[in-house]
């Protein structure tokens, strides 16, 4: 091997501390082989739930379960629960609160992010101690339900936003990245005759799209995710979210919603398939939406949780 040709790969590799041996032949076959078996234990089950959503009936019904081997596609199942009825409208309901709720719970964790890190804000230090005094006392259930009830939120949309708004580890994060911005740059700005406003939005939130991309999914994926507060202020069927309409498919073993259940019972349609297709469609949002937020991460959490 020529000089040249080890100069190269030496620039290549990456930097690698002097006490620490070239890793060996052995032992990177058996991390590719680790990482193999985590990525089949993660996509196995995934893979499953979307060939048994996909399976006619009666291949299910031969294998007596999920199908893992595809014998037949069929679209059946999603048409019938996207055609009309509870799901559908479970579909509408989580879609409406995922997106009011992270539109609300981002507009006021940046504010509260954004004053909490001016030190010279009125009450800066007070204020910072009490939203951190939440992350380790918690009222409890019943008193958060009796305010719920008292402020006429029960059976109301709202139920699904306004107990769970704000995460105070999420503002701590923007506090941080807030922080961490030059402050030479507001200084600047200040001098021009920009207010605080319009230093927030056109100086501090354009230099903060990583911290505010991760954030934002994080709200996002728990209004998604979200079901205990439905179960708990919500008492209309017709109102109640897609995931609890999962646990009503899988968890509690019904065998589909109102309109579906007679082509279950007349063989038209299969009960585990109808369940199947609900989990895919729950997947979905967060399976599409990860990948184009996932290069934020490194910067936006990370960058946001070590500065200030």
């Amino acid at each position: 091997m020529s000089l040249d040709t080890q100069l190269i790969r030496s620039l290549k590799a990456p930097a690698r501390p002097v006490w620490e041996e070239p890793p060996s032949r052995a032992g990177l076959a058996a991390k590719g082989g680790f990482l193999a078996l985590c990525c089949l234990g993660v996509l196995g089950p995934l893979w499953i739930v979307i060939v048994t959503s996909l399976s006619p009936k009666p291949v299910i019904d031969q294998v007596g379960g999920l199908v893992v081997i595809p014998q037949g596609i069929t679209f059946v199942n999603y048409t019938e629960l996207l055609s009309g009825g509870q799901v559908s409208r479970a579909i509408m309901v989580s879609v409406g609160v995922t997106l009011v709720g992270t539109l609300f719970s981002m507009t006021v964790s940046v504010l509260a992010a954004y004053g909490l890190s001016r030190p010279g804000s009125l009450g800066h230090r007070f204020f910072l101690m009490a939203i951190m005094a939440t992350m380790f006392f918690g009222a409890g259930l019943i008193p958060t339900y009796l305010l719920v009830q008292s402020l006429g939120l029960t059976d109301t949309y709202l139920s699904l936003i306004l107990p769970s708004a704000v995460s105070v580890f999420n503002i701590l994060v923007l506090r941080a990245f807030f922080m961490g911005i030059s402050p030479e740059l507001t200084e600047s700005a200040r001098i021009d005759g920009a207010g605080e406003t319009r230093i927030l939005l056109t100086i501090i939130m354009p230099l903060s799209r990583a911290v505010l991309a991760v954030i934002s999914l994080f709200y996002a994926v728990g209004y998604w995710s979200a079901w205990f507060n439905a179960s708990i202020y919500l008492s209309d069927q017709q109102m109640m979210p897609l995931q609890n309409v999962l646990i009503q498919l899988v968890q509690k073993n019904t065998e589909a919603p109102t309109g579906l259940q007679q082509a279950v019972r007349t063989g038209q349609l299969s009960a585990l398939g109808l369940q199947m297709a609900v989990m895919v469609l729950a997947l979905i949002p967060v399976a599409v939406a990860s990948p184009f937020v996932q290069r934020h991460f490194k910067k936006g959490v990370l960058t946001g949780a070590v500065k200030g």
